[in-house]
């Protein structure tokens, strides 16, 4: 079955833009995974396709109305997760993207203006995320950044599958530096253990270097690292009698 992406938005013209390039494009030529870009607009009942309107409360802007929201997820809806795109959200993470890549596909929706009302996301359970602690114009580029995390992992996608398992997150680690011709570039040498031929040095060299860049660069990530890989004290390992 094709991984399918369904996009809900107010511009369906922006897709699949990036997705449409790379190995994200092949895989969207060659049938991997397919892309339906909806139009929330047209899901509107009235003469000026209105998707918005001031918030109760007061305050700037516009909401999303949760009718016309809804009656986009409905048409779309069934079996697979529904996300929305938010700044409120949980950090987006590779186990999320290997997660989706397994699954059947996802459901996206894009907010726009002050947001989308919150009784459309309660009453559909969406699946909150945020790519970063930052504000977008619209959600549509979190969108691409979630699905081209998801579709690069998908069987066929990526020519060297091995290459998944040795990128940055994929062990909880940052990943290691890389290095290519020539071996002297401005005065500026490639590490002679990579030169030696040598395959275990090299990879234990890959370890080393992933893990002194994890603690430098992600403390955060690194904690989270060691404390998986560190065992249990004995006495939280014996049962209860």
């Amino acid at each position: 079955m094709t991984w399918r992406a369904s996009v809900l938005t107010l511009f369906p013209a922006m897709f699949p833009g990036p997705l449409g390039q790379s190995l994200a494009g092949r895989g969207l030529a060659t049938g991997l995974w397919s892309l339906d870009a909806v139009d929330i607009r047209g899901f509107a009942t009235d003469r000026h396709r209105s998707v918005d309107d001031t918030p109760f409360g007061g305050g700037a802007g516009m909401v999303m109305r949760p009718d016309v929201v809804d009656a986009a997820i409905r048409a779309v809806a069934g079996g697979r997760p529904l996300v929305f795109l938010t700044p409120r959200g949980r950090l987006f993470t590779q186990d999320d993207a290997q997660r989706l890549a397994v699954g059947p596909g996802i459901i996206l929706l894009c907010g726009r203006y002050e947001g989308v009302d919150q009784r459309v996301i309660d009453g559909h359970a969406c699946d909150e995320i945020s790519i970063g602690d930052y504000v977008l114009s619209g959600g549509e580029t979190a969108a691409m950044a979630v699905l081209d995390a998801a579709i690069r992992l998908l069987p066929g996608v990526m020519g060297t599958p091995e290459s998944a398992a040795e990128e940055s997150f994929s062990e909880g680690l940052l990943e290691y530096p890389q290095y290519t011709r020539p071996a002297n570039w401005q005065g500026r040498r490639v590490p002679d253990v990579l030169l030696s031929g040598d395959h275990a040095a090299v990879a234990e060299w890959r370890r080393a270097e992933a893990e002194r860049t994890t603690r430098e660069r992600r403390p955060d990530l690194w904690a989270r690292h060691v404390a998986a890989i560190t065992p249990a004290p004995i006495a939280s390992r014996v049962p209860s009698p």
